[in-house]
């Protein structure tokens, strides 16, 4: 017990709010201070960190008001948390109200409420089957992408893959299960019924069941571990995703990133980032233009590679303002930006013997060179002096990796962003 004036405040046990179903809980005992004058009787203040709330003289306070107080300062895991507190006594004649004592700091222990949620998951099942193994092996197992948020802020996970053949069934196991070797520990999250095909329902981690995928195909399962429920959604990588962001001031999303692996969702391309605002080189990336449904944000991402970074919804950069070159692969959930420090012409008419620089202009959103020079016998694009990323092909239709470029001239501007067009592209002049 503290000292409360000449009474005194006994705590209570630890507090598992999951157990509380009554809208007040009890958090202290109190022995009322006494007033000189007997006619006033006391009233109570409970404070935490600064913030103050009703108690009665039972030392019970609002339970919604203790859950929200360890939700916003730690967040929903279910962890006991130890908070200092003092009481307040205030005695009023109904005009004036007068503090009479503030007890010793006690301890207010407490679990808040929420269900189980793993630092990581895997889906073993059917679909992962080769000629050695099964499909439900650590080996086979396929890890579902997280941001890099708290599982009890962000309890969403997501993973995409494909099964060539109907029927395959499916479970979840937990990163622990996978750590310990013993995949088939306690843990296991599936549907409550066997071969449940539904593509939306429940989860459980007690007696769980396997799902089963119906038909053949390319699916992203999304599980929401807050409250155990899973939708599978089959997946169409559309031909383009739309970059959208600080650049203009999220305003518009013509800069584009292009489909170049159908199986995998792997989208390459270029983008211009600026930030006139000063408030961050973030973007997302939208399935259509101006639709917010299902965009692509750092949540739907796990591995950030380059210059990319993880800004909690947005996806950012960490190299300042200027064109980046993207490589985001969807199904793998990884995101690779490598910034354009130097967009450079390099061919026979200079022996491939160094790079002719360009210029950005942004207001054209094109890099652009003058008397350069390049022959009919060959010459390509590449970043930054080396050719893990280089340009070539038709001027109208410029890819990775193309073919030598066989057009002469000396004013050269390369368009890579596909701001105004489906392809990238140059003009030669």
């Amino acid at each position: 017990a503290v000292a409360f004036g000449d009474g005194s405040v006994t705590p209570v046990d630890v507090i598992n709010l999951a157990d509380v179903n009554t809208e007040k809980v009890k958090v202290a005992s109190i022995v009322a201070p006494t007033s000189s004058n007997a006619a006033y009787t006391p009233t109570y203040k409970i404070n935490f960190d600064g913030q103050s709330f009703d108690i009665d003289a039972e030392g019970n306070m609002t339970t919604a008001d203790l859950a929200n107080y360890i939700v916003e300062k730690w967040g929903k895991r279910p962890t006991e948390r130890d908070i200092d507190a003092t009481l307040d006594a205030w005695v009023s004649n109904g005009s004036t109200a007068v503090k009479m004592a503030t007890s010793a700091t006690f301890q207010v222990k407490a679990v808040p409420v929420a269900p189980v949620i793993e630092e990581g998951y895997y889906l073993v099942g059917d679909m992962f089957a080769t000629e050695t193994t099964n499909g439900w092996t650590k080996d086979d197992a396929k890890a579902f992408n997280h941001s890099d948020k708290d599982v009890y802020e962000d309890p969403v996970f997501t993973v995409s893959f494909e099964t060539t053949k109907a029927d395959q069934y499916w479970k979840i196991i937990p990163k622990k299960n996978i750590d310990s070797g013993d995949i088939w520990a306690a843990g296991v999250v599936g549907p409550k019924v066997d071969g449940d095909d539904s593509m939306t329902g429940a989860l459980t981690n007690g007696e769980a069941k396997a799902g089963k995928i119906a038909k053949a195909g390319k699916y992203k399962l999304t599980i929401n571990m807050m409250d155990y429920s899973y939708t599978i959604e089959e997946v169409n990588y559309d031909p383009f995703i739309y970059f959208i962001g600080s650049t203009d001031v999220w305003k518009s999303s013509d800069q584009k990133l292009a489909l170049v692996d159908e199986a995998k969702g792997v989208y390459t391309g270029y983008v211009y980032l600026a930030d006139p605002n000063g408030s961050g080189f973030q973007f997302k990336f939208q399935r259509k233009p101006g639709d917010w449904n299902n965009a692509i944000g750092a949540g739907a991402l796990s591995t950030f590679s380059g210059a990319a970074t993880n800004e909690g919804d947005n996806i950012g950069v960490n190299a300042g303002e200027g064109v980046y070159y993207m490589d985001v692969n969807l199904s793998e959930g990884k995101i690779t930006a490598t910034k354009v420090e130097k967009m450079g012409i390099i061919g026979k008419f200079n022996e491939w013997g160094g790079d002719v620089v360009m210029t950005w202009n942004a207001e054209e959103y094109c890099f652009e060179a003058t008397n350069v020079g390049v022959t009919a016998d060959g010459w390509k694009f590449r970043v930054n002096g080396d050719w893990a990323v280089n340009l070539g092909g038709s001027i109208d239709n410029l890819t990775a990796g193309g073919s030598d470029i066989s057009v002469a001239g000396n004013t050269i501007k390369l368009y890579p962003t596909r701001k105004t067009s489906d392809n990238i592209y140059c003009t030669v002049k």
